[in-house]
Formats: C-alpha cells, structure tokens, sequence
C-alpha cells in the first residue's frame, strides 16, 4: 500500500553544487543510509527535509520543496533547510562531531570540548538546527497531515520532542545508525545533554538498532540514566541495514570501476589486503597499520609477497581531532613502509580520497578486507565487498563492528584493541587454503544476499505501525 511518509536526516539524497558557468548540478548522496531509504522513496508518497550542505546550495532552499526523481524513477518531494552557518558549526563541528559520535563509538577519551562549551554548542548549534529541522517537518505536516514521520541517526535525536508536542497524534519512528554508549560512557558529557538525548528519543513511537547489543545498551541507558527502561523496552527494536546489491552491481559493471579494476589487477601482489573506509578514529586505520606491520615483522617470508592497499575517505577535516588522526595514519603508514619497504615493493599503499569507483574494484580483487572498527554501528563495507568479490577473499572482522552479531560464522574475529591479535588474524586469513576461503566467502555472500533494502524498509514500517496503534 503506497503511503504519506516524511524522512528527517542532516544528510539528503541529493546535494547540489555550481559549476563555474553558474549551472546547478545534482550528485546522489552515498552511504547507507540513503541506500537504506530508497524503497520508501521509490514506493511511497515520499518528503524528505534535510540540511542543505551548503550556502549557496539552492535559491529556494529553506522555503520550498523541489520535485527530485530516484534511479527507480519515483518522483519525491526535497525540502533543503537552510541554517544560520554558525549554528551549523557549532552543531556539526562540536556537538554532533566530534562530541555524540566519539561517546557513541567509546572514544571519550579524545573528547576535547567538555563542560561549558559543550552546552554552549549544544544550546546555540544542536537545538537550533534541530528546531529548524523540525519547523520545516511541522510545515510538511500541515500539507499531508496522515504522513508519518521517520527520523534518521544521531544528528536529529531532538526532533521528535519538537514535533510530539505540536502534533500529539503524529507516527514517528527513530531510527539509530550508529552504536550506543554505556551509560558511563554517557556520564563524559552534561547530564541535560544526556537526559534530552535519551527522552528524545523516547518522545517517538518506534526506535530501530542494528543489533540486539545497541539496542540493549540504550534500554540499559534509559533504566539507570532516566528510570524509564521499560519505556524503551517497549519501543525499541533490531532491523540490521542489509547491503544494496543491485546498486553495487550496477557500480561493479560500471566503465569507471572497470578501468580502475584493470589497474589494480596489472599492479597487485600475490596476495592483496584491503581496507576501505574513512579517516576516522572509531575506523581504526592506525592500529590496522601497525598490526600488518607486526605481521611481517614475523613473517620475514612475505615480505614483497602481500601489500596492503587502503583506500580512506577523507572524514571531517574541518574538525581538529579528525585532522590530526589523519596525520596519525599517514605517520603509521609511513613507518611501516620505511621498516620493510624495498625497490619494487611497497608493504602500505595509502590513498587518501573520495574515490568509490576505487574502493569497489578493490572490492573485487581482495584476498584478505581488514575491517577492525573500534566500534561501529554496523559496518556495510563487511557486508558489500563480499557480494562482489572474486577471489575468495576473507574477511577479518572486529568483533566491535555492529555486523558481526550476523557476519560472525563467515569471518575471522579480531580484537580492534589487540595488535598481536590482528596481526594474528591477518596470518590466519592469509594462510586458509583454497576449500576454507570459498566456504567463508560464499556462505557470506550467501547470507549477504538473502536480505534487501525493501525488507529492511517494510520491517521499519511495520515495527512503527505496531508500536503507533499501540
């Protein structure tokens, strides 16, 4: 049944950018949650409110919504909002990043901005552009006021509050991509920040988690933190983002990962190790870096046999602790190869772009993905390069990473902490013979597959239909 739906995100599906000539230009948001949505684009009546990216994005941006058209070819209404550039500073670059997303992850220990400025940047950025956020999800309401609302990730944990109190009646639905924290680690920032992250939350009908363990951490959260653990015990649920297939396939047969897929394959070694992901502290890169570093220390004999060859997105430069992890990695890298390189042989290749054509052929050629979040929601690269890869290769998976709970029977664990543990891992992965990486390989693949990005929408529906009438 075709439904009224609105989605609130910071990130839209499309952003806008102008070329030189002054032409407006259209690209696809990436990722997964914009992968994750697309069936309810493509088979609802669909609005979706989001931040523009950028100040002079769009003439009209903030008062009117513009007719966009999905790949399927289902037109939807976008709504870009315009912020106050301060206030978007002060919520993107303090509170929501670094502040939320290192206490999601369990990296309080990086938490520069405390106390003070943090409520400072809470109250001037966070509530801001989540008021304004919500102002324009009220006016949507008006024009389709049967259209249940669906709130996306940790950016937006205050807008259901804003919208209950103004519209008692509306369905709204939560749903988080990230881990949750302990409840200690919730105690590095101000309690009011705490209680409206959490009461936030429960302001909605319906609050979705990737795995049993994130959705137990924010039952547990609410129990100890606000006494309403039986709240949350009712409203939550599980619903993993599944990988999606089609559109990575169609990137696979694409003239551009082809082109970047015969290169590397001209230019690998023996055996190639893969990380693909971002410049960011909870990714893990350094101590990937200096695991595989160990590794050949020990193994003398793979020495100019097996490289590994990370591809990292260039995360959140504007923020200073992810600028100088990014200068972190590129030192690990760096000492690796100073350490075991040779004429013709280089242990580390390091590239440091936004190149997802790049990442997908090496998606294709791995032998070994090395995927060690510290922790992370979920983690689909774990879940994609395996759908498309054509070598059999293993996955070595953080036992922190959020898919694991699924992956865990096709993979070989390892400690995120533990470098002697990595490195072991890594020998491991690269030592099974040819009958134990096609049955890990294909029995991922294999359950991989069996689930979509339309049964992950139905369910979300499903789970706030259930919870609404009740």
């Amino acid at each position: 049944m075709r439904r009224r739906l609105l989605i609130a995100s910071n990130r839209g599906p499309v952003e806008y950018r102008r070329d030189p000539d002054g032409t407006t230009v259209a690209t696809r948001g990436a990722g997964g949650l914009v992968a994750a949505l697309r069936p309810l684009v493509d088979h609802h009546d669909v609005t979706w409110v989001a931040s523009a990216r950028r100040d002079a994005e769009l003439p009209d941006q903030g008062k009117e919504a513009r007719t966009e058209r999905s790949a399927a070819g289902a037109d939807y209404r976008l709504r870009l909002v315009a912020h106050d550039p301060e206030a978007y500073r002060l919520f993107y670059t303090v509170a929501a990043n670094p502040v939320l997303w290192f206490v999601l992850h369990g990296l309080t220990e990086l938490l520069e901005q405390r106390g003070a400025a943090v409520e400072r940047a809470w109250v001037g950025g966070y509530r801001e552009v989540n008021r304004a956020l919500a102002e324009a999800v009220l006016e949507e309401l008006r024009r389709t006021p049967e259209a249940a609302l669906l709130v996306q990730d940790y950016h937006l944990m205050c807008v259901a509050p804003l919208i209950r109190a103004r519209v008692p009646h509306v369905a709204i639905a939560h749903f988080s991509h990230t881990p949750w924290a302990s409840p200690d680690e919730w105690r590095s920032i101000p309690p009011r920040i705490i209680a409206e992250v959490h009461e936030g939350l429960l302001a909605c009908d319906s609050i979705g988690f990737h795995t049993e363990r994130w959705r137990a951490a924010f039952v547990d959260c609410c129990d100890s933190l606000l006494g309403r653990g039986e709240d949350a015990e009712r409203q939550t649920h599980v619903n993993p983002v599944p990988a999606d297939a089609p559109t990575l396939e169609a990137l696979v047969a694409s003239a551009e990962v082809a082109a970047r897929h015969a290169t590397l394959r001209a230019d690998r070694p023996a055996a190639l190790v893969v990380r693909a992901d971002r410049t960011d502290p909870a990714k893990n890169a350094v101590r990937g870096f200096q695991a595989f570093g160990l590794l050949l220390d020990r193994r003398p004999d793979l020495h100019g046999h097996v490289s590994l060859l990370a591809l990292l997105d260039p995360s959140r430069q504007e923020i200073p602790e992810y600028a100088a992890y990014r200068v972190e990695i590129e030192r690990a890298a760096a000492a690796v190869c100073a350490r075991h390189g040779r004429a013709g042989w280089a242990p580390v290749v390091l590239e440091v772009r936004d190149d997802l054509a790049a990442s997908v052929a090496a998606y294709l050629e791995y032998d070994v993905l090395l995927v060690n979040p510290v922790r992370d929601g979920l983690n689909l690269v774990a879940k994609e390069a395996p759908l498309v890869n054509e070598r059999n290769g293993v996955v070595v998976l953080s036992r922190e990473a959020g898919a694991f709970a699924e992956l865990e029977p096709f993979v070989i664990a390892t400690d995120p902490f533990d470098l002697e543990a990595q490195a072991a891992s890594l020998e491991r992965a690269l030592a099974l013979g040819p009958a134990d990486r096609a049955r890990l390989a294909g029995g991922l693949a294999d359950h991989v597959r069996s689930a979509t990005v339309d049964d992950w929408a139905s369910r979300e529906l499903e789970a706030l239909d259930a919870r609404a009438e009740g």
